[in-house]
């Protein structure tokens, strides 16, 4: 909660002060980037280590990272750090961004300690009260992030953040995992990154590889979505209204992974997730159709009841499938895997968006020739760009039932 709450703070704060879509693209690329560069390593260390150590290590190393940009916003003050030209700007974030993407290290270790403490026939729920959770921890950071950032501004808001990070390590502290010892291959030595040992464990499963390359695939698409779905509703909405309207959107979360808790992902998670996938093209392509608050809060609902049960689809299969010695490498491989597509898309989309499609849509020829299709508002060339990006997310979904990796994946779980 704390690291979401600070990363949308930061995201709504430069957005505001510097209404540049280009920046708020190269910070949610550079996030992805880091989390990309980083995961195959934190994955090996929450295989080699207990579960509990690396996430109190990763809670630490977040809490230093948010006082230390706490010190820098009260030497450097707002108005140096807003500075875009500048180089502070970029080290303030990039340092709050070092936080933010060691609790992936964290994540990591819970999607390994579900398999840790889960029967195998209960993990599909099990990872949907993990959604339920996160999705109750959305809400609240949406919600605050934006009241802070528009009520009590960086400054306390960075305050906040430091305080209640405190308090999660000092939580965790009380936190018991009956992990006894660390299970590890015998006569194997062992790295801090193994990429071979990890592409091996990926390969042994049939069909998984190509798992990841449609995950990938999907990320690719979903850099459209990091770069520009906040400063769409920023140019809809007051800071406020747009942390309380994705405060009430994140509803979705909780229901999502409550539904996945109760009823599980059926007899084919792999089904489950391209179906799921599907809906959230369709959603992703027309919830900004008009520039129409409630089609766009509707559809960000939408939305986010179907993200729970395609991430916990994904999660589901990998413990499943992959031994439980592996599946942090695994889980760290498929993060890097994925998470290097989202900032390609992200640093080509934001400054496309910012320097040629949105002028055009905003002219007298854009107007006329996209009108028909996407109405009038400030925002239509983003409408634009969400659009082509949804068609394109339903079609790969559904190429990829008639692939071989589907067919053999799907066998191989029914097996496993």
């Amino acid at each position: 909660m704390v690291t979401s709450f600070l990363w949308f703070a930061l995201v709504f704060w430069l957005y505001l002060e510097t209404k540049s879509v280009l920046v708020t693209g190269i910070l949610g690329g550079t996030y992805m980037v880091l989390v990309a560069l980083s995961s195959m390593s934190f994955g090996a260390i929450v295989d080699h280590h207990k579960k509990k150590l690396v996430m109190m290590v990763s809670n630490i190393i977040s809490f230093g990272a948010f006082l230390l940009a706490g010190i820098m916003f009260l030497v450097c003050g707002e108005v140096v750090l807003l500075d875009v030209s500048g180089p502070l700007l970029w080290l303030f974030s990039g340092v709050i961004l070092a936080g933010a993407v060691a609790g992936n290290m964290r994540n990591i270790a819970l999607s390994t300690t579900v398999t840790l403490l889960v029967p195998a026939e209960k993990r599909a729920n099990a990872n949907g009260l993990v959604g339920t959770v996160s999705g109750i921890g959305f809400i609240v950071t949406s919600v605050f992030s934006g009241l802070s950032i528009g009520i009590l501004g960086m400054g306390w808001t960075l305050g906040i953040a430091i305080a209640l990070m405190a308090a999660t390590v000092l939580q965790l502290i009380l936190v018991k995992i009956p992990e006894k010892d660390i299970v590890l291959e015998p006569g194997v030595e062992h790295k801090k990154v193994d990429i071979r040992d990890s592409i091996a464990a990926i390969v042994a499963v049939p069909g998984l590889f190509g798992l990841l390359i449609f995950s990938t695939f999907n990320n690719l698409i979903g850099g459209v979505y990091m770069a520009l779905m906040d400063p769409y509703g920023l140019t809809i909405f007051s800071v406020e209204m747009w942390g309380i309207v994705f405060g009430i959107a994140g509803t979705g979360f909780v229901i999502g992974g409550a539904l996945v808790a109760k009823f599980g992902l059926g007899k084919n998670p792999i089904k489950t997730l391209l179906y799921a996938v599907i809906v959230i093209g369709a959603v992703g392509a027309l919830f900004t159709i008009r520039e129409w608050w409630w089609v766009f809060v509707t559809g960000i609902w939408v939305y986010m009841v179907i993200m729970p049960i395609a991430e916990a689809a994904e999660q589901t299969i990998i413990q499943r499938v992959v031994p439980y010695k592996k599946q942090g490498r695994v889980f760290g491989f498929a993060q890097a895997f994925e998470s290097a597509a989202a900032p390609i898309t992200a640093f080509i989309v934001a400054p496309i968006a910012e320097f040629l499609i949105i002028p055009y849509i905003n002219s007298a020829e854009g107007k006329k020739s996209v009108g028909w299709l996407l109405g009038e508002g400030e925002a239509r060339g983003i409408a634009l760009v969400f659009l082509f990006s949804g068609v394109i997310m339903v079609l790969a979904a559904c190429l990829a039932f008639m692939t071989k990796s589907y067919v053999k994946l799907a066998k191989h779980y029914q097996k496993s």
